[in-house]
Protein backbone atom coordinates (compact mmCIF):
# COMPACT_ATOMS: atom_id res chain seq x y z
CA UNK A 1 0.00 0.00 0.00
CA UNK A 2 1.41 3.37 -0.99
CA UNK A 3 1.44 6.28 1.42
CA UNK A 4 -0.04 9.36 -0.23
CA UNK A 5 1.69 11.79 2.13
CA UNK A 6 5.28 10.62 1.69
CA UNK A 7 6.01 11.32 -1.98
CA UNK A 8 4.24 13.78 -4.26
CA UNK A 9 2.58 12.10 -7.24
CA UNK A 10 3.95 14.77 -9.57
CA UNK A 11 6.62 17.46 -9.35
CA UNK A 12 5.82 20.47 -7.23
CA UNK A 13 4.88 23.61 -9.16
CA UNK A 14 8.29 25.19 -8.64
CA UNK A 15 10.38 22.17 -9.68
CA UNK A 16 12.23 22.10 -12.98
CA UNK A 17 15.39 23.03 -14.84
CA UNK A 18 16.01 26.37 -16.51
CA UNK A 19 19.02 27.23 -18.67
CA UNK A 20 20.10 30.44 -20.31
CA UNK A 21 23.19 31.61 -22.13
CA UNK A 22 25.02 34.90 -21.91
CA UNK A 23 28.12 36.46 -23.43
CA UNK A 24 31.25 36.09 -21.31
CA UNK A 25 31.40 39.80 -20.45
CA UNK A 26 31.27 41.74 -17.18
CA UNK A 27 27.67 42.88 -17.65
CA UNK A 28 26.53 39.23 -17.63
CA UNK A 29 27.34 38.92 -13.91
CA UNK A 30 24.52 41.15 -12.58
CA UNK A 31 22.22 40.00 -15.39
CA UNK A 32 22.66 36.35 -14.38
CA UNK A 33 22.15 37.16 -10.70
CA UNK A 34 18.95 39.10 -11.47
CA UNK A 35 17.66 36.37 -13.79
CA UNK A 36 18.10 33.74 -11.07
CA UNK A 37 16.51 35.98 -8.43
CA UNK A 38 13.55 36.65 -10.71
CA UNK A 39 13.20 32.93 -11.52
CA UNK A 40 13.00 32.03 -7.83
CA UNK A 41 10.30 34.67 -7.29
CA UNK A 42 8.35 33.76 -10.42
CA UNK A 43 8.35 30.05 -9.54
CA UNK A 44 7.44 30.85 -5.90
CA UNK A 45 10.17 28.60 -4.56
CA UNK A 46 9.67 28.25 -0.78
CA UNK A 47 13.25 29.15 0.04
CA UNK A 48 14.52 31.21 2.98
CA UNK A 49 16.06 34.60 2.22
CA UNK A 50 19.44 33.50 3.60
CA UNK A 51 19.59 30.61 1.13
CA UNK A 52 18.50 32.91 -1.71
CA UNK A 53 21.32 35.32 -0.84
CA UNK A 54 23.79 32.41 -0.83
CA UNK A 55 22.55 31.19 -4.21
CA UNK A 56 22.82 34.67 -5.72
CA UNK A 57 26.36 35.11 -4.38
CA UNK A 58 27.30 31.72 -5.83
CA UNK A 59 25.86 32.71 -9.23
CA UNK A 60 27.85 35.96 -9.13
CA UNK A 61 31.08 34.18 -8.24
CA UNK A 62 30.70 31.41 -10.83
CA UNK A 63 29.77 33.78 -13.67
CA UNK A 64 32.58 36.16 -12.67
CA UNK A 65 35.08 33.28 -12.78
CA UNK A 66 33.87 32.23 -16.23
CA UNK A 67 34.11 35.82 -17.50
CA UNK A 68 37.58 36.39 -16.03
CA UNK A 69 39.19 33.05 -16.80
CA UNK A 70 37.34 31.44 -19.71
CA UNK A 71 36.17 34.23 -22.03
CA UNK A 72 39.09 33.85 -24.43
CA UNK A 73 38.12 30.26 -25.30
CA UNK A 74 34.45 30.55 -24.39
CA UNK A 75 32.81 33.76 -25.61
CA UNK A 76 29.47 32.42 -24.34
CA UNK A 77 28.60 30.81 -21.01
CA UNK A 78 25.54 28.88 -19.86
CA UNK A 79 23.84 29.23 -16.50
CA UNK A 80 21.55 26.45 -15.34
CA UNK A 81 19.22 26.40 -12.34
CA UNK A 82 17.67 23.09 -11.30
CA UNK A 83 15.13 23.13 -8.50
CA UNK A 84 13.93 20.01 -6.73
CA UNK A 85 11.43 19.59 -3.92
CA UNK A 86 13.99 20.57 -1.26
CA UNK A 87 17.19 21.59 -3.08
CA UNK A 88 18.52 24.01 -5.66
CA UNK A 89 21.47 23.43 -7.99
CA UNK A 90 23.15 26.26 -9.87
CA UNK A 91 25.84 25.68 -12.45
CA UNK A 92 27.88 27.66 -14.94
CA UNK A 93 29.26 26.00 -18.05
CA UNK A 94 32.00 27.29 -20.33
CA UNK A 95 34.17 25.84 -23.07
CA UNK A 96 37.53 26.44 -21.41
CA UNK A 97 39.31 23.20 -20.40
CA UNK A 98 40.99 24.62 -17.28
CA UNK A 99 39.54 22.98 -14.17
CA UNK A 100 39.67 25.41 -11.22
CA UNK A 101 40.40 24.38 -7.67
CA UNK A 102 39.61 26.25 -4.49
CA UNK A 103 42.59 28.21 -3.31
CA UNK A 104 43.73 28.43 0.27
CA UNK A 105 43.08 31.78 1.85
CA UNK A 106 46.00 34.13 1.22
CA UNK A 107 45.32 37.39 3.02
CA UNK A 108 48.00 39.18 0.98
CA UNK A 109 46.06 38.59 -2.27
CA UNK A 110 43.15 40.77 -3.26
CA UNK A 111 41.43 38.08 -5.34
CA UNK A 112 41.39 34.38 -6.04
CA UNK A 113 38.98 33.37 -3.28
CA UNK A 114 35.76 33.02 -5.29
CA UNK A 115 35.60 29.23 -5.47
CA UNK A 116 36.64 28.98 -1.82
CA UNK A 117 33.71 31.27 -0.99
CA UNK A 118 31.36 29.09 -3.08
CA UNK A 119 32.55 26.00 -1.19
CA UNK A 120 31.98 27.66 2.19
CA UNK A 121 28.48 28.90 1.31
CA UNK A 122 27.49 25.46 0.05
CA UNK A 123 29.01 23.67 3.05
CA UNK A 124 27.39 26.01 5.60
CA UNK A 125 24.00 25.40 3.96
CA UNK A 126 24.50 21.63 4.09
CA UNK A 127 25.19 21.27 0.38
CA UNK A 128 28.22 20.73 -1.80
CA UNK A 129 29.91 21.92 -4.99
CA UNK A 130 32.19 20.61 -7.66
CA UNK A 131 33.60 20.80 -11.15
CA UNK A 132 32.92 18.40 -14.01
CA UNK A 133 34.29 18.18 -17.54
CA UNK A 134 31.88 18.36 -20.46
CA UNK A 135 31.97 16.06 -23.47
CA UNK A 136 33.14 19.03 -25.55
CA UNK A 137 36.22 19.63 -23.39
CA UNK A 138 34.85 22.48 -21.30
CA UNK A 139 33.64 22.42 -17.72
CA UNK A 140 30.64 22.86 -15.48
CA UNK A 141 31.12 24.37 -12.04
CA UNK A 142 28.11 23.67 -9.81
CA UNK A 143 26.77 24.05 -6.29
CA UNK A 144 23.79 22.38 -4.62
CA UNK A 145 22.08 23.84 -1.57
CA UNK A 146 19.21 22.23 0.32
CA UNK A 147 16.27 24.22 1.56
CA UNK A 148 13.63 23.01 3.99
CA UNK A 149 10.36 22.14 2.34
CA UNK A 150 7.34 20.68 4.09
CA UNK A 151 6.42 18.83 0.89
CA UNK A 152 9.60 16.77 0.63
CA UNK A 153 11.98 15.75 3.42
CA UNK A 154 14.72 14.54 1.06
CA UNK A 155 17.99 16.41 0.78
CA UNK A 156 20.06 17.47 -2.21
CA UNK A 157 20.90 14.96 -4.91
CA UNK A 158 24.33 13.30 -4.64
CA UNK A 159 27.24 15.14 -6.28
CA UNK A 160 24.88 17.71 -7.73
CA UNK A 161 23.00 15.33 -10.00
CA UNK A 162 19.49 16.36 -10.85
CA UNK A 163 16.78 13.84 -10.02
CA UNK A 164 13.76 15.83 -11.18
CA UNK A 165 12.49 15.75 -14.76
CA UNK A 166 14.44 18.03 -17.03
CA UNK A 167 12.41 21.02 -18.18
CA UNK A 168 14.37 23.60 -20.11
CA UNK A 169 12.50 26.87 -20.20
Amino acid sequence: MESRGSVPARPLSYEGVWRFTAPAVDSSVPQARHAVRDLLKRQRVPIRDGVVQGVLLIVSELVTNAVLHAALLSPEIAVEVAIGAAWIRVSVEDNHPYRPTALETDHARTGGRGLLLVQEIAREAGGNCGVEHTAGGGKIVWAVLPFPSPAAPDGPPPRGGVTSPRQTR
